[in-house]
């Protein structure tokens, strides 16, 4: 069985997506498409794809695909996912799902309703250390979860000029900012390890709104998020305490901190170093390296590494017509998307926000 695989979007795409592909032996990407056509030429020259469309509507009418990946801005993302759906598609959706709950709900509901596989591109899911991380938890490792902090410091939005003129991830109302770049890994994650999220406060600011285009020198208006500060408390009891910020001038990483009844886990992305300790015992290293890392033509960093085995296992699912036993699909991508709103519902209310409040 060969399994044809369309794309829409060819950035991270030509990152992640198609190396990951690459080396699925019965995977083959016959299309991609991109609203530059240029770049999905390059990205279909790279990879030895037969087409390259301007036109994702075209290319769904033109071929069959059995698994559509879309790697484009959230607010491309419900009909480019409904139109797969229609076409007979398994569907990969990137992150942020949707740009509300219920667009999510919308998706999620055709996808139920066409009895396709449906996963959202949480790839950090399939990252051994944080499945290790996960086993820890599960295993009562260190008692009982109290409370967590997130960190995730960059300088990538710092600089006035750090940004091409007018980009969507700019644009609130092309679905970008910190929230849904980063935000949506850190809560999709934080379900996966510790269960549902009962409710949550918080704070969304842009914090750098004037800013130059690097890509012409032009001003522009920055409308997403560059900051954003949050408290979640999880229907475990856990609280969590979440920092995201590209408004800085340095890089300073990204770290989780899990705070148990009876010892610590410690995990940071500069060195993708996990280290656990109960009470009264010193820290001891758990981190597991990824055997994907070393495939050819993979490009490094977790995120890239980590998409070969999601990728793995959603064309192993399509190929053995069996349900996803890992990953984020767009049930978790919905309940993400509730958690978000409820942070923005809270920054404009200035309150507490239980996630059954959310509901569109």
């Amino acid at each position: 069985m060969t399994l044809k695989v369309g794309i829409i979007g060819a950035s991270f795409a030509k990152a992640a997506y198609l190396p990951a592909l690459a080396n699925i032996s019965d995977a083959t990407v016959t299309g991609i498409s991109s609203a530059r056509l240029e770049s999905a030429q390059a990205a279909a020259d790279a990879f030895r794809i037969p087409r390259a469309y301007d036109n994702w509507e075209q290319m769904l009418d033109e071929q069959t695909f059995d698994l559509v990946g879309i790697a484009t801005p959230p607010v491309y993302h419900m009909p480019m996912v409904l139109r797969a759906l229609e076409r007979g598609a398994h569907v990969l959706c990137e992150k942020p799902f949707a740009m509300n709950t219920a667009e999510a709900q919308t998706m999620l509901d055709q996808a139920e309703v066409m009895g396709k596989l449906h996963m959202i591109g949480h790839e950090l899911r399939f990252n051994p250390t944080r499945r290790k991380l996960k086993d820890l938890l599960d295993e009562g490792a260190i008692g009982t979860v109290r409370f967590v902090t997130v960190v995730n410091i960059s300088n990538s939005w710092g600089d006035l000029a750090s940004r091409p003129f007018n980009d969507w991830w700019s644009d609130e109302a092309m679905g970008g900012g910190r929230m849904g770049a980063n935000g949506s890994h850190q809560i999709d994650l934080l379900r996966w390890w510790l269960g549902d999220i009962g409710a949550v406060n918080g704070d969304l600011r842009t914090l750098v709104p004037a800013r130059i285009g690097k890509d012409n020198g032009q001003p522009f208006t920055a409308t997403a998020d560059d900051f954003t500060q949050f408290q979640m408390e999880m229907q475990s009891g856990a609280v969590v305490n979440m920092l995201l910020s590209g408004a800085a001038r340095h890089n300073v990483g990204n770290s989780v901190q899990f705070f148990g009844s009876e010892g610590t886990i410690l995990l940071s992305n500069d060195d993708e170093v996990l280290r656990v300790a109960r009470h009264g015992e010193p820290f001891q290293e758990l981190t597991l390296s990824d055997s994907n890392a070393t495939l050819p033509g993979v490009n490094k960093g977790i995120w890239n590494v980590s998409f070969v085995g999601l990728m793995q296992e959603f064309t192993a699912a399509i190929r053995e017509g069996r349900a996803l036993k890992a990953g984020a699909t767009f049930f978790d991508g919905l309940k993400t998307q509730q958690a978000m709103d409820a942070v923005r519902q809270s920054s404009t209310e200035r309150r507490w926000i239980q996630l059954t409040e959310i509901t569109g």
